[in-house]
C-alpha cells in the first residue's frame, strides 16, 4: 500500500498519515526493505491498488480503514504470511494460528 501511495504521487508525509504508519516505514517499503517477501496474488495487488488511488482522492478514514482490514483479512486466509514465516523459522512448523483465528471468518 505504501508504495502504491508514492507512486500516486503523495508524499512520504502524507502517505505515512493516510496509513497510520511512521514516515520512516513508508520509506523501508517504498526501498523494499520491507514487505520484499510478500508474494501477493494478482487479484489481491488489483484490490491494494485500487484502494490505493481512493485513498490518495480522498482520506475517508473509515472506509480506508474497512478495506484495509478485509484485504488483511483475505491475506491471511490464504497463508502467505504462515508460509513466509516458517521459511524464516519465526514460527514451529506445525503453528496453525491463522488458520484456527481465520477458520471461523
Amino acid at each position: 500500500m505504501a508504495k502504491e501511495l508514492i507512486k500516486l504521487g503523495l508524499s512520504q508525509k502524507e502517505a505515512a498519515n493516510r496509513l497510520g504508519i511512521s514516515e520512516a516505514a513508508i520509506s523501508h517499503y517504498a526501498k523494499g526493505k520491507r514487505g520484499k517477501k510478500i508474494d501477493l496474488d494478482k487479484e489481491t495487488k488489483n484490490e491494494i491498488k485500487k484502494l490505493a488511488n481512493e485513498m490518495a482522492s480522498s482520506p475517508d478514514e473509515t472506509n480506508s480503514i474497512l478495506k484495509t482490514c478485509e484485504i488483511c483479512i483475505k491475506v491471511r486466509k490464504t497463508e502467505i504470511l504462515c508460509k513466509l514465516h516458517k521459511s524464516l523459522n519465526s514460527v514451529p512448523a506445525d503453528c496453525k494460528a491463522c488458520s484456527e483465528l481465520f477458520k471461523e471468518i
